[in-house]
This record gives C-alpha cells, sequence and structure tokens, in this order.
C-alpha cells in the first residue's frame, strides 16, 4: 500500500485512564498523518485499533468485547490490540478472532508501518517489549484533540510504587519522565490549536523529574503557567506521600493551576494500607489534605477508594467509611478488588466474597453522594468562572461546563458559548450538578 493510507479507514476505542487516552489521540494522528480516514468505531473499518485496560478483571473482560465487537463488525478487518492488557497477555490478545497486530505500551510510532505489513504479508504479529527494561520516555507527541475543548498531555510514564494489588509497574515499567522541552512545546502547540485547560497526566505523575536532573513538577508547572493563552492547567492523579510543602509551597503562586487534586486513598484503614503496601498511614494522609487546605481553602479533593482488599473486615471498612466522612472529599471513586495474577495481594487470604464487596460499594457510593452534595453547597450565590465545553444531551440552548474546582454547571443560553470562559452565579445544588446564570 506504500506509505499513504489512501481511503483506507481506521477506528479507534479507548478503555481505562487519561494515559490511555492520551497514547489513542497519538496512535490517530500516526495514521491521520499518513492519509487514513478516522470512522466511529461502530462503523465498518479496515482497520481497528483497540487500547486496552488491565487495572481489573471487569477491564481484561470490556477489552475483550470490544475486540470481538470489532471483529463482528467487519471480519475482513485488522484489528491493533495495544495497551496494557496487550502488554500482560499478548499471547492471549493475538488468539482472539481478528486480532492481527498486539504492540503492549510501546513501539507506538511504528504502529502504521506494522499495520501495513500485516496487510501485506497476512502475518500475525506481536511486538511487545520487555517494559521492565525500559528507560526512555517514548515520545508520541500530539497536535490536537478532536471534538474536545481540554487537552491531555502525558508527561511521565510507568511507575516504581508496585502497592500489592497492582498490575500497572509490570505492564507500564519503571518511571520515565518527558524531557520538559518536548513539555513545553507541546502544551505550546495545544495553545495554538484553541485550547484553554491542558490537563497534565502520567501513571505516577508525582513522581515527574526524580529520573532528569534540574527538573520536577513544580519547574515544569511553573514553564506551563508561563505559557500566553493558556487559561488553566489541571493536575491528573498524585500520590499523597509525593505531595510535601515544597510541592505546596512551590505552586501556590501558580494562578492557572486549577484548585482540584486527585489524591487516590484506597483504605481509610492503616491495617489495609500496610497489607496494600501503600507506603502511607492515614494520619499522613489526613495531613497531605490539611497541607493543601491551608493554602486552598475551597479545594476539590477527589479520590479513589477500593473495597474488598483481601482480609479486610467489617471494622476496617467501618473505619475507612468514617475516614472518608472526615476528610470530606467532593467525589469519590468507588471500585471492587479483584485479584490481578502476579500480583502479591491475589495470593493473599481471605478474599472477601462477593455480596460483602458489592454492600461496601453501595454505601461508599452513598457517602460519596452526600459528601460531593456538601461540597456543592458551599458556592452557592457564588460567582465563579465556568469553562463551557458542550451542550446538554437533547437541550440545544442548554450548556453545561466546569469551573477551576471540577463543579460540574448547566447554564440557559440563546447563544453557542462553547469553548467560552464565563462568570456564573451559582444558584442551585442538583444531582451530580449546580445551575446559575451568566452574569454578563
Amino acid at each position: 500500500m506504500g506509505t499513504a493510507g489512501g481511503n483506507k479507514t481506521v477506528a479507534f476505542y479507548t478503555l481505562g485512564c487519561k494515559v490511555n487516552q492520551y497514547d489513542t489521540q497519538a496512535i490517530m494522528e500516526q495514521f491521520t498523518g499518513r492519509g487514513y480516514s478516522v470512522v466511529d468505531f461502530d462503523q465498518k473499518a479496515d482497520i481497528y485499533v483497540i487500547n486496552t485496560c488491565t487495572v481489573t478483571n471487569l477491564a481484561d473482560r470490556k477489552s475483550r468485547q470490544m475486540i470481538r465487537k470489532a471483529h463482528r463488525t467487519n471480519p475482513d478487518s485488522v484489528i491493533v490490540v495495544v495497551g496494557c492488557f496487550a502488554q500482560r497477555a499478548a499471547d492471549q490478545a493475538i488468539q482472539i478472532p481478528g486480532v492481527k497486530l498486539v504492540l503492549g505500551t510501546q513501539n507506538r510510532r511504528e504502529i502504521v508501518d506494522l499495520v501495513e505489513l500485516v496487510q501485506k504479508t497476512g502475518q500475525h504479529i506481536i511486538k511487545v517489549n520487555d517494559i521492565m527494561r525500559t528507560k526512555e520516555f517514548e515520545d508520541t507527541p500530539i497536535s490536537a484533540y478532536q471534538g474536545r475543548t481540554r487537552a491531555i498531555l502525558k508527561i511521565q510514564e510507568g511507575c516504581n510504587q508496585f502497592c500489592s494489588y497492582c498490575i500497572i509497574p509490570y505492564t507500564r515499567g519503571p518511571i520515565r519522565s518527558r524531557h520538559p522541552r518536548d513539555v513545553i512545546d507541546e502544551a505550546n502547540r495545544l495553545v495554538e490549536a484553541g485550547f484553554k485547560e491542558i490537563v497534565l497526566t502520567g501513571i505516577h505523575l508525582a513522581s515527574y523529574g526524580t529520573d532528569l536532573k534540574g527538573t520536577s513538577l513544580v519547574r515544569l508547572l511553573d514553564d506551563i503557567n508561563a505559557i500566553p493563552g493558556l487559561v488553566r492547567i489541571r493536575l491528573g492523579s498524585l500520590e499523597p506521600n509525593f505531595i510535601g510543602d515544597d510541592f505546596i509551597n512551590g505552586i501556590k503562586d501558580l494562578a492557572k493551576v486549577c484548585s482540584h487534586f486527585h489524591i487516590p486513598l484506597q483504605s481509610g484503614s492503616d491495617r489495609v494500607l500496610k497489607r496494600m503496601n501503600r507506603r502511607y498511614t492515614t494520619l499522613e494522609y489526613a495531613e497531605t489534605i490539611d497541607r493543601i487546605r491551608r493554602i486552598y481553602p475551597d479545594a476539590a479533593i477527589t479520590t479513589d477508594v477500593m473495597v474488598g482488599f483481601p482480609g479486610e473486615t467489617e471494622d476496617e471498612f467501618k473505619e475507612s467509611a468514617e475516614f472518608i466522612k472526615k476528610i470530606g472529599f467532593s467525589r469519590l471513586h468507588v471500585f471492587q478488588y479483584s485479584p490481578r495474577e502476579g500480583t502479591p495481594a491475589a495470593k493473599l487470604s481471605p478474599q472477601v466474597p462477593a455480596i460483602d464487596k458489592e454492600e461496601r460499594s453501595r454505601q461508599l457510593i452513598e457517602i460519596g453522594h452526600q459528601l460531593a452534595q456538601q461540597y456543592m453547597e458551599r458556592f452557592k450565590d457564588r460567582v465563579e468562572k465556568v469553562y463551557f465545553e458542550q451542550r446538554c444531551a437533547g437541550f440545544s440552548d442548554f450548556y453545561e461546563g466546569y469551573t477551576q474546582h471540577y463543579v460540574k454547571v448547566v447554564v440557559d443560553s440563546p447563544n453557542d458559548i462553547r469553548g467560552s470562559i464565563l462568570d456564573v452565579r451559582l444558584e442551585k445544588v442538583k444531582e451530580d450538578y449546580m445551575t446559575g446564570w451568566l452574569v454578563n
């Protein structure tokens, strides 16, 4: 087929985290740069790229489901499987009907050449590196995001923490930081493309710069903050034991950094945290939150919490629930533990029965809903800047956007305000958003 896609079509499906969303965009640009047309995943395409996740058993199952869906849509297509499931279980992935190429979490720059090789020769290819030996950040720059107002910018890859339940260090490899110059160049391109908000993301974002000389996350934020035309910088997930006084004091004067911190808790029981190998106590976690709130009194503190970790007793769960209420998160992401083969936690006992996991999950989701409502209440009658991102589904005159605190806001407007940052007087708290009216 040569070096151009001609009229060839490619479709994408992404599972999992923001890092995967970024990687999919980077892969998409590899294809469009070679003349391929992108079509919706539900449509018939010549090539399907499924960017997979393996963080839970459910993620594995969804990954397989989407691969099979692509094969049903076009049995003659080339199906490419990339991402963490592909990295962990390449031999399984290549055996799923329709899969012709498995890439894992590296070699993205070669994807078009490899697809064209598959089409030319008919061979099935697995190209999965020994990720644990990978030392360099694989730079796959992007220039824009289709249909989005917020841009994701990946600055870091890999994790050295090895929490006892987590497979990700084995699928993403050790910490690798992107060179600051490449980050700044990409941030400038995104702003020039019209993006007002950039979300910095990585597998272990807070470790950015620890493998590079002369830089750190604070220094990088300082440089990005100076980019003209950029209005907001939002941080991805930050581990609590990496947020010291130096970090908070280093960013407090950076006006573009949003007052929104996603800090995974996982459990509010010290005994469970120890079994998880989380490397902090609930006291240290609470001190981290206090440190943030001293500088950012209205900060949105969002988190991830796991229920049903092996050996989690009813008392430990109750401890966790009480700690969550005490911290007063603005948003809670609750998920149930599932054993990942190859992790220490998979061998722990006793495993918590599914019925108990379900009930604990239900209770925490309810607590999370109450905390979210309480958090939004504080903004009633206040004027906040809202970045409007899209029309509300089914309502042509209603638009939704987010404050810097990641509070979702819906307003009525006769004008199309998508892509605008406007002052809104916040009025009412609804189910998971606030309503208000445009000040001007």
